[in-house]
């Protein structure tokens, strides 16, 4: 399947797009590993005899680190404009607003827009033109026309954060630090590490955002698409919180209600999405320690492709960490039994294995030593041995008394018969 009409970049197989017969005797022969393969930038060592959740599979369908586009007509950055001159840049620090209070993200009006009522609301779908610029005044970017949905961080954070403080038709400088822009990862070839910038930005329109229930099939899975993309673009810059917003902005508008009727090619293409999206969502939620969330992302993959060899691995990889050592090793014995040369399972298994008889010897030990103090705890303690108790003599002289009084009472009735 084609995620969002894009091809393979720079030479990487774009393996995740590709439908693979998992049953099929050749896939121990191929050169690339639904677990191991030339584009992973998260490499599996299979030495490692930590439980390091962070040494995972690579995300479904990842690129190359590029910032994937807002919109299909969002142009390529240039990265050989014509370098500005250092003093056409805003100098005067009195006319710029601080806009998050730390110094670090800037905005300063250079023609006013149509007022405070024309600006942009969240969720709103705007357009602006944008020129960046880095500290020397070479543009790495100049696009007449970006189109990105406000507040889901379909673009920089500088740039999303600013738009909603601009009117219609106004031009800003906006001045951002690295963090609110490419951060310590930067854009390669043009915008290094750790590069602030400038943005040039006039805001050109502004539009409710689609409704969700009226998409046609192709237009929820470009949509979807674009989230997803977005945020395998912020877990390569390392910025799990964003890549997961992303990645649920995509599960939302897969399983957001539709009246619209799609057809059956439409509908599985919906699903291998979700299910790209729900696979990317386990790996961020694992970056952050958020396992019982990856447990349940990994779940739903299951659910709906039950051999799904990443989800089959982090989940029994999740559940290893949790110690839970009888439930994970099915799930890596099912993953290995679909790729059974795929090296890393087999070093996973090997090492739950090791470690679950231990666990096993551990408990055996415990419950002897419990069962051993109960047994030694419950053994009554002998008894002290008892000689017969001897009858009392007043309870034998009254036994007598009583026969003889029966005996002399038979007597006296018979006489009187």
């Amino acid at each position: 399947m084609a995620s969002g009409g894009e091809g393979p970049a720079d030479g990487f197989p774009d393996w995740a797009d590709t439908s693979i017969d998992l049953s099929s005797p050749g896939l121990a022969k191929a050169s690339v590993s639904m677990l191991d393969n030339g584009e992973d930038f998260e490499v599996l060592d299979e030495d490692d005899d930590d439980d390091d959740l962070s040494e995972l599979p690579p995300l479904e369908d990842i690129g190359t680190g590029r910032t994937p586009p807002a919109r299909d007509d969002t142009q390529a950055p240039g990265s050989e404009q014509a370098p500005e001159e250092a003093s056409n840049m805003p100098q005067a620090a009195e006319e710029w607003l601080d806009v998050l209070g730390s110094g670090l993200l800037k905005k300063k009006t250079l023609v006013p827009g149509q007022g405070v009522e024309s600006r942009p609301c969240k969720g709103q779908d705007v357009t602006v033109r944008l020129k960046a610029m880095l500290e020397d005044g070479s543009v790495v970017e100049d696009n007449p026309s970006l189109s990105f949905t406000l507040g889901d961080c379909d673009v920089m954070q500088a740039l999303d954060l600013c738009a909603q403080l601009m009117e219609m038709g106004e031009t800003a400088f906006i001045m951002s630090d690295s963090k609110y822009c490419y951060g310590p990862q930067g854009r390669s070839p043009d915008i290094p590490p750790h590069a602030a910038l400038t943005l040039e930005v006039q805001l050109l329109a502004v539009q409710d955002a689609p409704d969700l229930e009226l998409l046609r099939g192709r237009e929820k899975i470009q949509l979807a698409n674009r989230k997803r993309e977005r945020g395998n673009f912020y877990y390569q810059q390392a910025d799990y919180v964003l890549a997961i917003n992303s990645y649920d902005i995509a599960l939302k508008t897969i399983d957001s209600s539709s009246k619209v009727d799609f057809s059956p090619e439409e509908e599985a293409e919906l699903l291998e999405v979700k299910v790209k999206c729900l696979n990317n969502l386990a790996a961020s939620q694992l970056k952050l320690d958020h396992y019982e969330a990856a447990l349940r992302s990994c779940t739903q993959v299951l659910e709906h492709q039950p051999e799904n060899i990443k989800a089959l691995f982090r989940k029994g990889k999740v559940l290893a960490q949790q110690g839970e050592y009888s439930e994970a090793i099915p799930l890596l014995k099912a993953a290995l039994k679909l790729e059974p040369s795929n090296k890393t399972i087999h070093a996973e298994l090997s090492k739950l294995v090791k470690k679950h008889a231990e666990q096993k010897n551990v408990e055996t030990a415990m419950y002897r030593k419990m069962l051993g103090n109960a047994s030694t705890s419950s053994t009554p303690a002998p008894c002290k041995d008892k000689t017969p108790r001897s009858i009392p003599w007043k309870w034998l002289f009254g036994a007598t008394a009583v026969a003889l009084g029966g005996v002399a009472l038979s007597v006296v009735i018979a006489a009187r018969n």
